[in-house]
């Protein structure tokens, strides 16, 4: 391959300053990625390439990605050159545009081509997002992609029929294709899209609906939504469906966002963008839209005075109802949440094959926050933490107690009648005041005490309410924000909002679900940038009593958490000028929280350490002088944090006045001053820091105590910590740290703590490397040399194992020493005089595992040190700035800094020539000579002992840690004609080597990079030397025998990893970089978008890119000799005896398949020949265990040319009969069955025009070499080539696996992997032979039910291959599994009401066989029609009275054809199969499957084999018993099913011969346990089949059910017929519509039956009925009609006919009948016979099974007549079921959505059951209802109605009966949580009024119990006021308390007890603020509280 030849390019030794050189084409660049790219080249060491060969490189790419396309080489051709290019994306060289949407277009065509395989598909589907992801770099202006491609493979795909199981990733990649491209898709389209989705709706199917919705959502492009979006919420309102919910919310989110920006949708932009991307069969219809006003200038979709955001007020309500119904909040019972998902228990499992939606919680908050905007007028701020949301009361009156009673007087009007004549709104917009009364009727269930699922839910919505909010301000603060000024949210919107979410964050701080409090920790920190002073004080005040007083730990962790989230606004001075001065204060009460003993706090407490020391500089400040140097200069700092905006803004000090204690401003040098006098307690607190990080390594466990994981992921967690506190602090404070850990280190040693005393030092080596090494080292080296002069590590041992104490310090000072060399190579050279010596006396002294092992990691800590190229150090400032004068002295105002990427300068060690030669001495002076010993040792006269094994392993340990510790010292340069030999032996089979795809090495920071460099000759050839040792070592373990082996072969191992795999990026990996680099952006995000970041964040990109390129150089690695032989090593190791060996070796094997090509293909025939007879087990396990990895097994299944060996070596296993080799042999086939699957060729038949086009268009863009026509022609022979090899592979398989499959001596187990494997063989371009067609049939009755339940499936294929074969047009229509029908036809229709009304009437009309078959009438699915019609029908015509509509088959099938007719045509077969079927088995039903392969057969040959079947099924037929009518009913079934296209004649003698029989099988025979095996029989025979098709069945059934009798003797009789009679109308759904008024006229007066059954038959019906009898009401049933009327129509009028008027004359006779019955009603024991509870019960059922459908909604105008008669059902006592139906009924109503015309009659119902029912007990059931269903429906009920519910909540206080008065009070606290706050203030009065003017006589007074009452409902009032604010302290509540409340603490009962429960309350909610909380009461108050509550000074 002729690769560009890149130039070598500089790498630096000179020192780590010196910049890089930068090619001057990207040095000067305007473009701005290229400026990108040149921020990404400055901040590495070294240069990179010149843009002009990278693009150079990209053509090339290109050009063979071109060349794959034309010679149609997708796999692998294709696959492979797309991950070269992918690869070369990631070093950000950017892609020119108009390549950039040729490829696209390329991507685009290619997954759109029928027949594609699906791993193509989802590879084009990645890189194609990849190429159109940025919305900056591609635009609808610069490319169009049509939808119509997608639309046409997902359409056929998604649904299958009953006879396809071949289900695939296709509709899941084609969903996800067509949401990444329908930015592209014309909005000209829309109207076409339209056209083709919504007549798809069908009401009376989810799967319809769902489907339907799904490609409305995702193909409709969200700009210009006039047209549709009233439509989408019409259809919304109607349905009930979680899931449907959740779509609809992600697309409105979208919608939301992007409409900030009114240009969007500008009309114009229709005209002005291109349409040129239409596919053939794609129209452009051009719909009037007259009613759509158009502003000029078009100004957006605003809705200005008539709703919120882009909605109208109505679709406002109904999205904020759905987001109350989202949280999951469980009011009354949980089926109150919403019935929604019981309703999508009807959708099938294909939708899931879909990409789901998001999850709705981000989607509702992204809606809400991109709809506040200043729409209307705002109100007063409020000062309460949670903002309410209407202004203080003006006119209110105050009614007079005189006459009248006391609820008249407590129920009197609350506000003037034109009080409500202005609206003002919190911050003046309306989605922010929705939003706050949501947030406010939520709060309680923030609490901890009040937690549950829901908390998940709610605290995830502020989380991602208060992100948004930030993204949002932040995109606003941009000079490119497109959205409007007057539409930009405000200061006061900002500070409002942070208001309404603080209060609810606060309260679910101390949740003890990790979830909870990570969503709330988000929300801090979101909430804690934008409004510091609101957020910052609160968590200080809750976390220094925490901290200080070290409560239980979950309240520690949560502050500790909190401060953690806040702490951008402590250290930033941008973010929080003045929050800098409470740092060292809280850092000083964290110390404690490192605990071993607590591992989560001490992981809490480190996370919020390396948090913060991330962004300061740990420095004593307090004794420098005041500087007057400038601050920063805010050009470098955050460009957006704080910065300055002209908003409109009442400042938060001013707004919050005194009610949050705001601290007095002070100036910034003030804060300074303040600031800098904390920084004199650092060196205390870092002295007590690492006091106790001593501490902490002092009490680790021993190595062999118990546990252990916990402490290393502490010592790890502190570890970090130390790093980032080292590197920030002062020098001073350097020196102590330094100090103190050197004094630790050196005065004692403890083994429990030598791996955690490595990383402390290595903490301190970090910081400052020279220092650290000059502390150290002399002291180590003598302490190492000491101590192996003492025989420290001189006991030999090679096996793991505790350490002898005699060599602590040894292991201690290898620890440390190891530490020391962590960074900085120049450090490290000072002393290679001492390190030189030191590694030869390790190598020579250390005779023990941990010894040896230490010293290996010393020697390769310090080459990496010395031979990487690395940053040095990640402090928050550039170098230079922290060295200067000004940074020292004033380091406090820079906290915080955040950087732009070209401002970053990064200090890197690069390796010098003095490093290099000291690398290169160690190697020449020690390696060299180790090796040389370790031949040595491999002689043939040295005696093999422990000794000898010692010797091995640790010499082996140094060298494998030397060559460790080199990975990037040696550059590999391979040139490319080596590479296209090499690409002979490749992995990759059949290919021209030229397209193979191989990688030109990249400049990546080696050190060595030229091969004439006698350095890097010597180093190569020492490697190779290595190499070839491990290959001679090995040979002669595997002859040495076990003695001394197992330990020398597992070092072996581990070297040979070494040698194969440490290069490149192996110590420095792109992946963990990656993770890392995405870990430390959402610690450091403070905003969506950001530009501007910490320091830190820039040193892991620019470390993270250098390990990319590493990673470039290392992905593909060359084999030579040395490397074959070491494979060839390793392949022997996998299969030896020991099972350790065998695993370490096949993991090495699968590692190094992903660096080395054709690793695969050397390794299988050696594995396959340890699968033969006569091999010891163990080998033969290895072997099967390595085929088991996925490099090996499922390479070899993928390749049909490799499948076949594979296939027959595992089928050869049967030899060796022991139970774990079968185990291993299943589990092999297992792996790589998943992995085979069915091959088709036909894509390669297909010409994509759209393909070729874009492959022309690329190709002009990029350069053509000449020789290029050549080797395409080349590829495309080829590629033809190894097509042919495998569909000639493919043969050979299947017929081996036939030969296995046919032989009596194949096991069970096998023989079911054989049918699997034929099934998959079976393509549907290649017919089926004969005879494996017989095998397939005869294993059908097979004596496994595995095998016949494979052979089955694999009969059904074959089968339904060829009918698609015979009949499709072509290999486009085959691939897609789309065959032409001859008797189908298209009939065009003119749209009308009357068409729809024919059709259904039509079914019910039986048809003439005989008449003429030219007249298309029979219609087996409605595809259209329901909600409107599109211009085509699909209906078939009655077959030809004699001639086969099918037959003859296709040619090639014949003899296939005919084999079956031999098998099928025997009575044997019939026999068998039907005594299989008929086996006693746990099936209560027929089976699909069974009745499917049967239906195979006669549809193939038609009425042939009936005959022959015929007495086999009488004979079954006449058999009563179960199991026998099963097998009955799944055969008839078939043949049934199958006959549906027979001539009529032959249909009719079938039915000849049935008819008769009917009666006999579905009345006389059945039985209760063959009950559901026929009614399931029918289900099946009903599915998608038009009812005159199986008219005698129909006319059966239908004569049964009207002649039946409802109250028989035997309710069995009854429930038979009903029964199958449900089957059959739940068989034809929409379809039994014209029989539907006739059965509820037979069925509805038997509504009260005796039998319960019966009733609950009925009651189905009734849903049922109604679900299909619903329909909307569009003027013609068009979807232009439709959807112009969404628009037009008032919300009042029903367009989508989902009311309740179906049922309504029966529900208005049954409220009349009722009243009869309840007066009839026999009480007691007797109760349930009669006639109304029967009848309630039947309607409670039904109205229940409609509430959880999707056509809820309609329930509520039947609900609304009976909703007294449901409340008096409640009271009943006498039956339970009666009762609890009903109320359970009441409850789950709540949870749907009503019309909004219907919520004011169904409160008026509730009211007039509290105020006129009699009964007390009704009342009580009533008035919680009230509150269930107010919170539910929220945001629909007007302000009136909250005054009425408020006047009727008064007057039940003064109810006779206690328990009613209570229930009032509580009902009326959670109402006022969310009612106006005059409303509050007016009932405060009234019932303080009340309370003072009650006088209690005496008991004996006759007046003594009205006055209990009256002052009991003074005090309920009060006390449910003070409950409505269960988390604030109102300014009215401590009078309220202390002087009111607290007076009738000791009044009878029922008042004093009310008192004290209300007072017990007010102490349970308030004890976690009370800090807060008790400032608002004076010292009188809290005396007074304090005796209120327990008789004592509790709060003093």
């Amino acid at each position: 391959m002729s690769l560009p030849d890149f130039k070598k390019l500089t790498i630096h030794d000179t020192g780590s300053c010196a910049s890089p050189v930068i090619p001057d084409d990207i040095d000067h660049a305007t473009d701005h990625y290229l400026q990108k790219l040149k921020n990404y080249a400055k901040n590495l060491p070294y240069s990179i390439e010149p843009n002009s060969k990278m693009q150079e490189l990209l053509d090339f790419i290109l050009r063979r990605i071109t060349q794959c396309v034309e010679a149609k080489d997708y796999d692998p051709g294709l696959l492979q050159w797309d991950f070269l290019f992918t690869s070369w994306t990631k070093l950000k060289y950017p892609i020119p545009k108009d390549k950039r949407i040729h490829l696209a277009k390329l991507y685009f065509a290619l997954c759109t081509t029928p027949g594609m395989s699906t791993h193509i598909v989802a590879a084009c589907a990645d890189t194609l997002q990849a190429l159109i992801r940025s919305k900056n770099k591609l635009s609808i202006d610069d490319m169009r992609l049509p939808w119509k491609p997608i639309y046409n493979i997902l359409i056929r795909d998604l649904f299958l029929t009953r006879r396809e199981f071949e289900y695939t990733q296709l509709s899941w990649c084609m969903g996800y294709i067509a949401s990444m491209s329908r930015r592209f898709f014309h909005p000209a389209a829309i109207d076409e899209m339209l056209t083709t989705f919504v007549p798809q709706i069908n009401g009376t199917s989810l799967d319809s609906i769902l489907s339907s919705q799904y490609y409305l959502l995702n193909f409709l492009p969200l700009s210009h939504p006039t047209t549709y979006l009233p439509m989408l919420f019409r259809l919304w309102e109607s349905i009930n469906s979680y899931k449907y919910d959740e779509r609809m919310l992600q697309f409105l989110s979208q919608l939301s966002e992007i409409h900030v920006d009114p240009s969007v949708s500008d009309p114009q932009k229709i005209q002005d963008i291109p349409d040129d991307a239409t596919s053939v069969d794609e129209g452009r219809p051009n719909w009037p839209r007259e009613d759509i006003k158009i502003d000029e200038p078009w100004s957006g979709l605003f809705k200005d005075g008539t709703g919120v955001g882009i909605f109208t007020d109505h679709e406002w309500h109904l999205v904020m109802c759905k987001c109350l119904a989202s949280m999951e909040i469980p009011l009354a019972d949980a089926g109150s949440l919403t019935t929604g998902p019981s309703a999508d228990s009807q959708a099938g499992f294909e939708i899931g094959r879909l990409p789901a939606a998001n999850w709705r919680i981000p989607s509702l908050a992204r809606i809400i926050v991109y709809s506040i905007m200043p729409d209307s007028i705002p109100n007063p701020s409020s000062n309460a933490p949670t903002p309410l949301f209407t202004p203080p009361a003006s006119g209110m009156n105050t009614p007079q107690l005189r006459n009248g009673s006391v609820g008249d007087y407590l129920s009197a009007p609350l506000m003037k009648a034109g009080h409500f004549k202005s609206h003002t709104y919190l911050a003046g917009s309306k989605a922010l005041d929705s939003l706050a009364k949501m947030i406010a009727s939520t709060e309680s269930f923030f609490h901890p005490s009040n937690s549950g699922t829901w908390t998940a839910d709610l605290t995830a919505f502020i989380k991602y309410l208060a992100y948004d909010f930030n993204r949002r301000w932040h995109e606003e603060e941009q000079p490119d924000c497109k959205t409007p000024k007057n539409r930009r949210l405000t200061k006061l919107m900002k500070f409002e909002l942070v208001k309404c979410l603080r209060t609810p964050a606060l309260l679910a701080m101390f949740s003890q679900d990790p979830t909870t409090v990570s969503n709330v920790q988000s929300c801090l920190k979101s909430m804690s940038l934008m409004e510091p002073d609101l957020i910052l004080h609160p968590i200080l005040e809750r976390a220094v009593p925490s901290l200080e007083a070290l409560v239980e730990t979950e309240r520690t962790l949560a502050v500790i958490k909190a401060l953690g989230a806040v702490a951008p606004a402590i250290v930033s001075r941008e973010v929080y000028y003045p929050g800098a001065k409470h740092l060292v204060p809280v850092l000083q009460l964290l110390i404690p929280g490192i605990d071993l003993n607590d591992p989560s706090k001490t992981l809490c407490t480190t996370s919020f350490f390396v948090e913060i020391s991330q962004y300061i500089m740990i420095g004593d400040l307090s004794s420098t002088a005041d500087s007057t140097i400038s601050r920063p200069d805010s050009a470098t700092m955050s460009s957006s944090i704080g910065a300055s905006d002209t908003k409109p803004f009442l400042s938060a000090k001013d707004i919050e006045g005194r009610e949050f204690e705001i601290e007095p401003t002070a100036s910034n040098d003030e804060e300074d001053n303040h600031l800098k006098d904390t920084t004199g307690s650092f060196a205390d607190w870092v002295t007590n820091f690492i006091l106790r990080v001593i501490q902490l390594l002092e009490n680790l466990p021993e190595e062999s105590a118990a546990g252990g994981a916990s402490e290393v992921q502490v010592v790890d967690a502190v570890a970090s910590a130390c790093s980032q506190i080292c590197i920030h602090l002062s020098d001073q404070l350097y020196d102590l740290v330094l100090r103190m850990v050197f004094d630790y280190a050196s005065t004692n040693v403890r083994s429990n703590a030598v791996r955690a005393i490595h990383q402390l030092v290595e903490c301190v080596a970090n910081a400052n490397p020279a220092k650290t090494l000059a502390k150290f080292l002399p002291f180590c080296l003598q302490n190492i040399q000491t101590e192996l002069e003492n025989g420290a590590s001189s006991l030999r041992t090679t096996a793991s194992s505790s350490p002898l104490p005699s060599d602590a310090t040894l292991h201690w000072n290898l620890a440390i020493l190891r530490g020391t060399v962590y960074n900085d190579g120049r450090a490290v050279i000072k002393y290679r005089d001492d390190f030189l010596p030191l590694f030869r006396l390790l190598r020579d002294k250390t005779f023990s595992k941990r010894g040896f092992s230490w010293s290996g990691k010393l020697l390769s800590s310090a080459l990496l040190t010395l031979t990487h190229t690395y940053p040095l150090e990640n402090k928050f400032v550039n170098p230079e700035e922290w060295a200067s004068e000004n940074f020292r002295n004033n380091h406090h105002r820079f906290w915080g800094k955040l950087y732009k990427p070209e401002d970053i300068k990064i200090s890197w060690h690069v390796p010098n020539y003095a490093e290099i030669d000291f690398v290169l001495q160690i190697f020449k002076d020690l390696v060299e000579p180790t090796l040389g010993l370790l031949n040595s040792l491999l002689a043939d006269d040295v005696t093999r002992d422990a000794t000898w094994r010692n010797d091995f392993c640790r010499y082996l340990s140094f060298v494998r840690h030397a060559f460790g510790g080199i990975p990037t010292f040696a550059k590999s340069d391979v040139s490319p004609e080596i590479w296209l030999k090499a690409n002979e032996t490749s992995d990759i089979l059949n290919e021209l080597p030229e397209m193979i795809a191989s990688m030109e090495p990249l400049n990546a920071g080696f050190c060595l990079t030229d091969t004439n460099d006698p350095r890097h000759q010597y180093i190569t050839h020492l490697r190779r030397t290595y190499g070839q040792f491990l290959h001679k070592a090995s040979v002669s373990l595997r002859q040495q025998g076990e003695e001394n082996t197992v330990d020398a072969v597992h070092m072996l191992i581990k070297a040979v990893r070494t040698y194969m795999l440490e290069y490149g990026d192996s110590r420095d990996s792109f992946y963990l970089n990656g993770d890392q680099y995405a870990s430390e952006l959402n610690v450091a995000r403070q905003y969506s978008k950001q530009k501007v970041w910490p320091r830190a964040v820039y040193v892991r990109r620019a470390r993270y890119y250098q390990s990319g390129r590493l990673r470039w150089n290392s992905m593909e690695r060359l084999r030579g000799p040395v490397e074959d032989c070491l494979i060839d090593d390793l392949v022997e190791w996998s299969m030896w005896h020991y099972a350790t060996i065998r695993q370490s070796s096949q993991s090495l094997l699968d590692a190094i398949c992903s660096s080395y090509d054709g690793v695969r293909r050397r390794v299988l025939p050696v594995l396959y020949n340890a699968l033969e007879a006569g091999t010891e087990d163990d080998r033969m396990k290895g072997a099967l265990w390595t085929l088991n990895t996925s490099s090996f097994g499922k390479y070899a299944i993928a390749e049909p040319t490799l499948a076949t060996e594979l296939i027959q070596r595992l089928f050869g296993c049967q030899h060796n009969e022991k139970t774990s080799i079968q185990d291993c042999v299943g589990m092999v086939s297992e792996t790589c069955l998943n992995s085979f699957f069915e091959a088709c060729y036909l894509a390669y038949d297909i010409e994509n025009l759209a393909v070729n086009e874009a492959v022309q268009n690329l190709q002009a863009s990029i350069s053509t070499a000449s020789q290029d026509d050549v080797l395409l022609l080349r590829c495309q022979n080829k590629r033809i080539e190894r097509i042919r090899l495998m569909k000639k592979a493919a043969e050979l398989t299947a017929q081996m696996v036939y030969e296995i499959a046919r032989d009596q001596r194949t096991h069970w187990r096998y023989a079911i992997v054989a049918i699997k494997v034929l099934r998959t063989l079976i393509q549907r371009d290649v017919p089926t032979t004969a005879p494996l067609i017989c095998l397939l049939l005869e294993k059908t009755h097979d004596n496994h039910s595995s095998v016949r339940y494979y052979a089955q499936r694999s009969v059904m294929k074959s089968l339904r291959y060829i009918k698609h074969r015979s009949y499709s047009r072509g290999p486009a229509e085959m691939v897609q599994g789309l065959h032409h029908n001859p008797l189908k036809s298209k009939v065009s229709v003119q749209p009308s009401h009357s068409l729809t009304a024919k059709l259904l009437h039509n079914f019910k009309i039986p048809i003439n066989s005989k008449q003429t078959s030219r007249e298309p009438i029979l219609c087996d699915k409605i595809p259209h029609g329901w909600l409107a019609w599109s211009n085509e029908l699909e209906l078939y015509r009655l077959p030809h009275p004699t001639q086969s509509t099918f037959l003859p088959w296709e040619k090639p099938s014949e003899a296939a054809v005919a084999s079956v007719r031999e098998v099928v045509m025997k009575p044997s077969y019939w026999k068998k199969l039907s005594t299989h079927l008929a086996e006693e088995n746990h099936q209560v039903a027929v089976t699909q499957d069974n009745m499917s392969s049967v239906k195979s057969i006669f549809q193939l040959l038609e009425d042939e084999p009936f005959e022959v079947l015929k007495p086999i099924l009488e004979n079954l037929l006449a058999d009563k018993e179960q199991d026998k009518q099963r097998a009955a009913a799944e055969l008839l079934a078939g043949v049934l099913n199958g006959s549906k296209h027979w001539p009529t004649e032959a249909q009719g003698k079938l039915w000849e011969w049935f008819t008769p029989l009917i009666r006999k099988i579905l009345s006389q025979n059945i039985k209760t346990d063959t009950l559901l095996i026929w009614s399931s029989f029918l289900e099946y025979m009903f599915y998608n089949q038009d009812p005159r098709r199986l008219q005698p069945l129909v006319d059966f059934i239908m004569s049964e059910f009207h002649s039946m009798d409802f109250n028989g003797e035997s309710s069995f009789d009854a429930v038979k017929v009903l029964s199958l009679f449900r089957s059959l109308y739940e068989g034809l759904d929409w379809k039994f519509s014209a029989w539907t008024d006739e059965v509820l006229d037979r069925c509805w007066p038997q509504i009260q039956s005796e039998h319960d059954d019966v009733r609950t038959y009925i009651g189905e019906f009734l849903a049922f009925s109604g679900k299909i009898k619903r329909q909307p009401k569009p003027s013609v049933p068009t979807a232009e009609a439709f959807v112009r009327e969404c628009r037009t129509c008032t919300v009042d009028f029903d367009i989508m006919g989902m009311r309740g008027t179906y049922h309504m004359t029966r529900v208005l006779e049954l409220v009349v009948k009722f009243e009869e019955w309840r007066k009839e009603r026999v009480p007691g024991s007797r109760a349930f016979q009669s006639t109304y509870d029967r009848v309630g019960i039947a309607v409670c059922k039904w109205l229940f099974q409609t509430v959880h459908d999707i056509e809820a909604i309609s329930t509520f105008d039947y609900i609304l007549p009976l909703l007294p008669e449901l409340f008096r059902f409640t009271e009943v006592n006498d039956n339970d079921e009666l009762a609890s139906g009903a109320s359970v009924l009441l409850v789950r109503m709540c949870g749907v959505t009503p019309p909004r015309s219907l919520i004011d009659p169904i409160f008026d119902a509730m009211f007039a059951a509290i105020q006129q029912s009699p009964s007390w007990k009704v009342r009580l059931k009533a008035l919680p209802l009230i509150q269930v269903f107010y919170f539910r429906q929220l945001p629909l009920i007007s302000e009136f109605k909250i005054d009425e519910i408020l006047k009727v909540l008064c007057k039940c206080l003064d109810d006779e009966v206690v328990e009613v008065r209570e229930m009032a009070a509580t009902t009326l606290s959670g109402i006022l949580r969310l009612s106006p706050k005059r409303s509050v203030i007016t009932l405060k009065d009234r019932f303080v009024k009340l309370a003072k003017k009650s006088h209690i006589p005496s008991r004996q007074s006759p007046g003594y119990s009205k006055a209990i009452r009256q002052r009991h409902a003074a005090i309920l009032g009060i006390c449910a006021l003070v409950d409505s604010y269960p988390y604030t302290v109102e300014k009215w509540m401590p009078e309220l308390l202390t002087s009111v409340l607290a007076e009738h603490t000791y009044d009878p009962i029922p008042i004093s007890t009310t008192v004290r429960k209300c007072a017990g309350n007010f102490k349970t909610t308030h004890q976690d603020t009370w800090h807060e909380d008790s400032k608002r009461f004076n010292e009188d108050q809290l005396v007074a509280l304090s005796a209120l509550l327990t008789g004592s000074s509790y709060y003093a």
